[in-house]
């Protein structure tokens, strides 16, 4: 037997904030992680942490990735135990998914027929619960009897196979990754005037691959730039108080 994992979690981000107002349900996210450390972790979601409405299949970076922008982001893990034939099986299929990648698209129209109980199933397409069903079906393992297209990341919280393993903090979650590589950057030490040059350059200009970005900020383009003007505003009262108390 071999173990798999599905993560459930909740960013905080404006997209989760507005499913989770109509669903009530406190995560909105689901990722299948082939390993403990989330090494290999896989999901339908935003390709860019500024587009969420480009999305498709992706394989999740704790350290590069949308979750890097939601420091504050939590999760609950659960475990699901497999049979070696089946998580072969399951390896295999996420390997077809992970040679084409960008021929995948999210399964927006999906979401609409889940209030109405109507799968809307669309060619190479799936939103993030949808894919986690989906794939454990190929492989041998049916977890939910009806469609996958009608999953929600609520009905694995329920599901009387899984085990919660974890729920708190993704990156206090003990046996990630990244977790003793990636801590949150120093802000007194930290070069803001190039990560804004680099962000322009990537996230809006597309000038420059992101893979070649040599700035990253855990929490994301807005803090670091609020971060930057506030310690302007700051030099500039000081100024303003050293010249008064000198006319003064």
């Amino acid at each position: 037997m071999q173990a798999v994992y599905i993560v459930l979690t909740n960013t905080g981000s404006l997209i989760n904030w507005a499913l989770k107002s109509v669903t009530s349900a406190p995560y909105n996210h689901a990722s299948l992680a082939l390993d403990k450390d989330f090494s290999r972790i896989y999901s339908f979601a935003r390709r860019e942490p500024l587009n969420p409405f480009w999305g498709g299949f992706v394989r999740e970076d704790f350290v590069k990735g949308t979750f890097s922008w939601y420091p504050d982001s939590t999760c609950a893990v659960y475990r699901l135990m497999l049979t070696s034939r089946e998580y072969r099986k399951l390896e295999r299929i996420i390997s077809v998914f992970e040679k084409k990648p960008k021929r995948y698209l999210y399964n927006y129209a999906g979401l609409v027929g889940i209030p109405i109980n109507y799968p809307i199933e669309m060619p190479a397409s799936y939103f993030c619960s949808q894919f986690v069903a989906e794939v454990l079906s190929r492989a041998g393992h049916r977890l939910f009897s009806k469609r996958s297209a009608l999953i929600t990341p609520e009905d694995f919280r329920h599901h009387p196979e899984l085990e919660l393993i974890y729920q708190g903090g993704v990156y206090q979650y003990p046996d990630l990754y990244c977790q003793e590589i990636y801590q949150p950057k120093q802000y007194q030490n930290f070069p803001f005037r190039k990560y804004m040059l680099q962000q322009l350059d990537t996230e809006i200009l597309r000038l420059m691959d992101r893979e070649h970005k040599q700035y990253y900020f855990r929490d994301g383009f807005l803090k670091p730039k609020k971060i930057y003007l506030t310690r302007q505003i700051g030099k500039v009262k000081h100024v303003k108080k050293l010249w008064k108390g000198f006319i003064g």
